[in-house]
């Protein structure tokens, strides 16, 4: 029992004893029932709880009648039976509290019993309720894994629908050929193309822009149109993953040769002709050397400075365009990728050494003591109606490419070495036998070596529907790296080489109007600088000398010789159209039309393409004799309109 309860109780019973006599009230009443008993009733009234305690006593009266009471005798009775009955009702209050008590206890020991299993209830009830929200939880979760595995499964059942349809592509059609560890991507397309040409050039799908006739040649009173095939290309890349290198060849192949007895009598055998063939290897680290035949590091390239990227115009023309930079040759290069050294541009540095070739010599009233080439010996593999020179060195090339988002530049520069064998004309003596003179010279030959060279760049901007580029290149001696092949070297008096000066350039618009359709235009310009010298004589020798006779450049002659079915030129001859040409210049419009673009089936597309051609002399003699006032000095010009067609396939 706790003490509030207990101090409650101490309360009562106190209360009870003091408010005892005040809340009793007895009253006794005698009755006689029989001749020998009496009835004596003693009530007792509770006026708190406002009950009434009746008490009979029946009492049993002898025959002998009892004695008087006195009234204090009365008195003490009433007071003992007063007494009496107020032990009882104390003794009947002290149970009531002890019933109280118990039933206070008991609803105490209820309700502790009660709290503690409300409690335990509670406990169990959040026991309970975190086990639902657990469950709940992982009700959830089983709902969303099993959302997650149905789209899962409707996932891998696509990808694996897809996966097959791509094996079964790869199996039936597949991109790359795989031998070991190696991939190999087949190249080709075939090709037919026609071209037209107001003046002929005697010449198929290639021009020699350098060669365009004269008005007083033969060529240029009668067109031309050839068909070939000849374009048609075949190749492949080989690539392959070693781990710290990419390994990679490349080879292609067209039909632009002629061999002994190619002609196109009747049945054509012109033969197979290597373009490029190469090998490279690769670091992750961007450093890669290639080797090899493959485009001059002078080409324009689309990307770094990486093989198979090169820019180049959009004609049909296999000797491309004037003013385009280029060779195909041998050589050997290395480059590095610097990553974005600046403006978030990536760089790369190319350096190669390619094969040399000096190109077209020219020199009016020359010296003969000299020579650096040679036609090419039998056996020696080398085109018995070639010239090769004897060269001392390779070209030396380095190039440094720019690439941005939307741009790409470059800017680069060459070392040429030209070199001669040399033979000073000083006579020792001189012997006449039979009206035959014979000179002996005293001095031995020396070879004399000559640097030329220059510098190139270009620079392009693309965006999804026009590209605009532009390229040049100048320097002494580098002729041989234009379209138009003109000349590298010319000769001083003492028969040792000097290197013409060169400056060419192409301008480029190429537009995208549809993924189907390409529409571009170029111009293109090269220029050889007259370069003279005075001999000993008093002449003029050298590239360009004004006292060239240029009589027979614009108008036509008639010579002596027989015109038949053996197709000579006639006039103009060497002897009467001297002066070298001095500049060219080519523009261009054209479109490509794709019928059909499939990775899968392949390309199909139809070109046309239209050139005007302009070629120009250095000014020199047409008429009467250099240093008279009859002489009359002119520059002979040339055109020529180029058409060409041509339908490729190429495979995907």
């Amino acid at each position: 029992m706790t003490k509030q309860v207990q101090a409650t109780m101490a309360a009562l019973m106190v209360m009870s004893a003091i408010s005892v006599p005040a809340q009793l009230s007895t009253t006794t009443t005698t009755q006689k029932t029989s001749p020998n008993t009496t009835k004596t009733t003693v009530v007792t009234t509770d006026r708190s709880a406002s009950k009434s305690k009746k008490r009979s006593t029946t009492r049993r009266s002898t025959a002998r009648k009892a004695p008087v009471e006195s009234a204090t005798a009365r008195e003490l009775r009433e007071l003992r039976e007063l007494m009496v009955n107020q032990q009882a009702q104390l003794d009947g209050l002290r149970q009531q509290l002890a019933d109280k008590d118990k039933r206070i206890a008991d609803a105490t020991a209820d309700a502790s019993t009660a709290s503690a299993s409300a409690a335990q209830a509670n406990q169990q009830a959040q026991t309970l309720q975190q086990t639902i929200q657990a469950n709940q939880t992982k009700i959830d979760t089983l709902s969303s894994d099993l959302g997650d595995l149905k789209l899962a499964n409707s996932g891998l059942a696509a990808t694996l629908v897809t996966t097959t349809h791509d094996l079964n592509e790869k199996i039936e059609s597949p991109t790359t050929i795989h031998y070991k560890g190696m991939t190999i991507t087949p190249v080709a397309f075939f090709a037919l193309e026609g071209v037209y040409r107001t003046r002929s050039i005697n010449s198929d799908i290639n021009t020699p822009f350098n060669s365009t006739p004269f008005p007083g040649a033969n060529q240029a009173h009668v067109s031309e149109f050839n068909l070939s095939g000849r374009q048609s290309r075949l190749g492949a890349l080989l690539e392959g993953n070693a781990g710290a290198y990419k390994l990679s060849g490349y080879f292609e192949a067209d039909f632009l040769s002629a061999g002994a007895t190619s002609n196109a009598n009747q049945s054509n055998s012109y033969t197979f002709r290597q373009r490029q063939i190469w090998g490279r290897a690769e670091t992750n680290k961007g450093f890669a050397v290639t080797g090899g035949q493959m485009w001059s590091l002078v080409t324009e390239d689309g990307k770094s400075t990486d093989n198979r990227t090169e820019k180049l115009p959009n004609t049909i023309d296999s000797q491309y365009h004037v003013g385009f930079s280029w060779a195909r040759q041998p050589g050997l290069r290395i480059q590095q990728k610097l990553g974005n050294p600046i403006f978030g541009s990536a760089a790369t540095l190319a350096l190669a050494v390619e094969n040399a070739q000096d190109q077209s010599f020219t020199a009016l009233n020359g010296p003969s003591n000299f020579f650096f080439a040679g036609p090419g010996q039998n056996g020696g593999l080398y085109n018995v109606a070639g010239n090769y020179a004897n060269n001392l060195s390779p070209d030396v090339i380095a190039k440094a490419a720019f690439d941005f988002p939307h741009s790409h530049f470059e800017v680069g520069g060459i070392a040429r070495f030209f070199r001669d064998r040399v033979y000073p004309l000083t006579p020792s003596t001189t012997t006449t036998v039979a009206g035959l003179t014979t000179t002996t010279y005293l001095a031995p030959g020396f070879n004399d070596t000559k640097f030329g060279g220059g510098a190139f760049g270009s620079a392009r901007v693309t965006s999804k529907y026009v590209d605009v580029a532009a390229q040049g290149m100048y320097g002494d001696g580098t002729g041989r790296y234009g379209s138009s092949q003109l000349a590298d070297l010319t000769v001083h008096p003492d028969g040792t080489l000097e290197p013409v000066r060169n400056y060419h350039g192409m301008f480029s618009l190429e537009t995208h109007p549809s993924k189907k359709l390409d529409v571009y235009a170029y111009f293109g310009a090269e220029y050889a600088q007259r370069t003279l010298y005075r001999n000993a004589a008093g002449a003029l020798t050298g590239y360009g000398p004004i006292t060239a006779n240029d009589s027979g450049c614009n108008t036509f002659t008639a010579t002596s010789v027989a015109l038949g079915t053996g197709g000579v030129l006639g006039s103009p001859t060497a002897a009467n159209c001297q002066s070298p040409t001095r500049l060219i210049e080519e523009g261009t419009v054209g479109f490509t039309y794709r019928i059909v673009s499939s990775p899968k089936y392949g390309r199909l597309q139809y070109q046309a393409v239209y050139s005007y051609l302009s070629r120009t002399s250095w000014a020199g003699l047409t008429s009467g004799t250099f240093g008279s006032p009859t002489a009359t000095f002119g520059a002979p010009h040339a055109n020529n309109n180029m058409i060409f067609s041509g339908m490729r396939y190429y495979i995907p």
